[in-house]
């Protein structure tokens, strides 16, 4: 990681979870860390005791506005010039099928979980291309956009879908970038403890009984496929816990 010290690295959903681990590594690492979040308070309380040689720096943005994304990328520009590093985290997950689900809460879940992801690849690409320097994308898909995954007395139909897209996106990106200096990898997490499930107004008693993942686990994979050697692209990495229960 010790040549993406001082460069710009972008995440969204960093106010907790995945995306509050991960910028917190990155600052550990160096690195000039923008988070984007709904959440700016708690965002900010999750960051103010991490020390280290980066920065951190917020900026209040909900992906499922593309107004949002557009203006906080010209804000990033603005104030940073560029963007080296995107994590595409951000996300929700609610218990519902497809038959019960309202057109306007398809619509909303699409737009944070897939159209927002595309759009912040979208805005980041092009800095990154600007730029001409080493880039990276990194998705975050889920076991769940790898098989669908049936959990009893709960329904994730709406969820999977998103998450299929999500892994096709990475590879889309990844042929549209393929002469540039620019790498995409998605990762699919098995169950990972987060509030994204609170969040969710469901049942999170599963959470008790079956193994799973901690956010830290999660950020430590994603330092991991960011750090590897430029000539190595790792498409995509699954990630489930020690007797997982999904396999």
């Amino acid at each position: 990681m010790e040549r993406w010290a001082g460069k710009v690295a972008v995440i969204t959903g960093a106010s907790s979870g995945i995306g509050l681990a991960t910028a917190q590594a990155f600052v550990r690492k160096g690195l000039v860390v923008v988070g984007l979040a709904r959440r700016v308070t708690t965002m900010e309380n999750g960051m103010k005791d991490i020390e280290g040689p980066g920065k951190f720096h917020m900026r209040e943005c909900d992906v499922s506005s593309d107004e949002n994304i557009e203006s906080a990328f010209e804000w990033i520009k603005k104030t940073f010039g560029t963007v080296h590093i995107l994590i595409n985290n951000a996300g929700l997950i609610r218990e519902s099928s497809i038959a019960d689900a309202s057109i306007k809460d398809l619509q909303f879940y699409t737009n944070v979980n897939f159209v927002g992801a595309l759009i912040c690849a979208k805005q980041a690409m092009q800095l990154m291309k600007e730029n001409g320097e080493e880039g990276y994308i990194v998705n975050m898909s889920s076991i769940s956009g790898v098989k669908t995954i049936t959990v009893p007395g709960q329904n994730f139909n709406v969820y999977s879908p998103t998450k299929f897209a999500i892994r096709s996106l990475s590879e889309t990106l990844a042929h549209e970038l393929k002469d540039t200096k620019i790498r995409v990898s998605s990762i699919n997490p098995g169950v990972v403890k987060t509030e994204i499930f609170d969040k969710g107004n469901m049942d999170t008693s599963f959470l008790d009984i079956v193994p799973s993942l901690t956010s830290e686990d999660i950020a430590n994979v994603i330092m991991y496929i960011v750090g590897s050697p430029y000539h190595v692209r790792i498409s995509e990495l699954t990630i489930n816990p020690t007797n997982n229960v999904f396999d």
